[in-house]
């Protein structure tokens, strides 16, 4: 551990402390404590349906149970391929209370990502439902993949939905409602903290999916971490407080930070299958929704409504930006908009994804991410010698450590060994410290762009681009530049209305906010821009189709 006090102790408010004593137990210990303390208090409300917390436990008990008949046990792996359904909390803690561990699929992976993830997992049951977007990639799965089981929620069963499909006859697929009629013979597995009950699949520097294992420990460490932090800043839950989740629960934004807090504190959660701004913005003004964590792109999505400024957002008390960086300019929009500031933070999946939080009375500024969290160490380390640590206002690549951080990826053995340095797990993200501990990102470590020798970071630009009154969106990537090796280019999407502008027109209006080396070579305009499974715009994509371009020039 390192000195103490830290810098970021001295700016925590009197009621914070950072080294509060963490929960720290396994998930479906803290499932039994939320059914035993909460009982028909609603935690689900899905298309007009509630779910209170002792309705839920039985759920899963019904789940585990059959489970545990098809040979779910400590050391089995059992993936989730669902959307935002109640089937998913429901075969989650299933699968933990009967023993096995969670493999996360996205239902946007494409056919070959999903296989890999299987591979790689051992995971030889799929949960899905009966989604028609969904069942005919489960079935290819079953068809091609060495899976024992494939167990089919029926979305009818929770009301009105998505067009659905029939099941083929297959003595391998189990209807939900077949697996949840086993009878509980117990006792349950006993588990310790220091089990992995999730494989959370992150991006990998090979291009190839990669499994944060994250453990029960790290999971209700984390909990417990933002529970501290928010009884520390005085914004802890209230009885009736209503959450909406319309997060992806496979994220583990949702999954941490929505899921399993609103279990620990009893709180309902307004469960979601997909962003409709105008659906948010009812759930708020006639659902008394008191919190909204979303990503960027739902913030600019809901200050685009028309008429938002008229809405009765009373209710609200709590908004909150994950997932990727707001923009200050879009925050500074939804907060002249709707009167309620867009609070931020950071975490990755291997964090679980507990990091750092701005304090709610911080004035907002570019880059800020806010102070490390109770129990929580953050340092910045030199981009050539991770072990050599910087000073306050040096950029480097932060490192962290902490309960709440994974010990490392499943089957990646020489990732391992490079993804950690003195017991800090090094985030690929760049940025500096400040003299009162709070930390700023400046862009991830992959991402940065070399031009004429100096590092650009495409998230400054952006910042920058956003305060273009005719932009509503922007993605910033490098591309070959004969005289500077690399150089940005900037995709934007535009506003209603707005028309498009010249690269010279924003290169002047970006002249006083951005140094030469880092004005934009090029700019392209585009209806869409890529986003992650979790809503967030995506460079990926753009520079993968930058390269090929480049690609085809050269042979032209």
């Amino acid at each position: 551990m390192g000195t103490r006090p830290f810098a970021w102790e001295r700016s925590y408010p009197p009621a914070l402390r950072w080294d509060a004593d963490l929960d720290v137990t396994t998930l479906p210990v803290l499932l039994d404590r939320a059914v035993a303390s909460f009982g028909d208090r609603p935690f689900i409300e899905f298309r007009g349906r509630q779910i209170g917390f002792r309705a839920f436990g039985d759920l899963v008990d019904r789940a585990a149970a059959g489970l545990r008949r098809l040979g779910v046990g400590p050391g089995v792996s059992v993936a989730l391929y669902l959307p935002n359904v109640p089937y998913h909390p429901i075969s989650f803690f299933g699968v933990l209370r009967a023993g096995g561990r969670v493999v996360h699929l996205s239902p946007l992976d494409p056919p070959r990502a999903l296989a890999r993830k299987l591979a790689d997992s051992g995971a030889r049951i799929l949960v899905t439902t009966d989604d028609k977007t969904l069942l005919p990639q489960a079935l290819s799965l079953l068809a091609d993949e060495p899976l024992d089981h494939l167990i089919v929620g029926e979305d009818a069963a929770w009301g009105a939905g998505p067009p659905t499909l029939a099941l083929p006859p297959d003595a391998r697929i189990l209807s939900f409602a077949q697996l949840s009629e086993a009878e509980f013979t117990g006792p349950w597995p006993q588990q310790d903290p220091a089990e992995v009950a999730v494989l959370q699949y992150t991006g990998g520097t090979t291009g190839l999916p990669r499994a944060a294992m994250l453990t029960h420990a790290n999971l209700t460490a984390a909990t417990s971490i933002y529970e501290h932090w928010y009884a520390g800043t005085g914004r802890t839950w209230q009885q009736h407080d209503r959450v909406i989740g319309v997060l992806p629960l496979f994220h583990i934004y949702m999954l941490t930070t929505v899921l399993l807090r609103c279990l620990k504190g009893g709180v309902e959660i307004l469960l979601r299958q997909r962003f409709e701004p105008a659906q948010i913005l009812d759930d708020i003004e006639k659902g008394r929704a008191t919190t909204f964590p979303g990503v960027p792109t739902m913030f600019i999505a809901m200050a685009a409504q028309p008429g938002i400024d008229r809405r009765d957002l009373t209710s609200l008390r709590t908004a909150s930006c994950g997932g990727a960086p707001l923009p200050v300019e879009v925050a500074q929009r939804f907060e002249t908009l709707t009167g309620r500031r867009v609070g931020g933070g950071w975490g990755m999946t291997e964090t679980s994804p507990a990091g750092t939080v701005i304090l709610p009375d911080m004035p907002m500024r570019p880059g800020l991410i806010g102070l490390p969290l109770p129990q929580i160490e953050m340092d910045v380390a030199d981009l050539t010698d991770p072990h050599r640590v910087l000073a306050p206002g040096e950029t480097g690549e932060i490192r962290i450590r902490g309960p709440n951080v994974t010990a490392g990826y499943w089957n990646r053995p020489e990732e391992n060994d490079t993804a950690f340095a003195d017991g800090f797990f090094l985030t690929g993200d760049v940025g500096r410290m400040d003299a009162g501990g709070n930390f700023y990102i400046v862009d991830r470590k992959k991402d940065m762009i070399i031009s004429g020798g100096f590092n650009v970071y495409p998230r400054q630009i952006e910042d920058a681009v956003y305060e273009h009154a005719a932009v509503e969106e922007c993605t910033v990537v490098g591309i070959p530049d004969a005289y500077r090796g690399q150089s940005a280019k900037a995709f934007v999407k535009l506003r209603d209305g707005a028309e498009p502008f010249s690269l010279e027109e924003l290169r002047a209006f970006l002249a006083d906010r951005l140094g030469r080396h880092e004005l934009p070579t090029a700019v392209e305009f585009r209806d869409a821009l890529p986003r992650t499974a979790v809503g967030k715009l995506s460079r990926k994509e753009l520079a993968e189709e930058e390269k090929i371009r480049a690609s085809e020039t050269e042979k032209a």
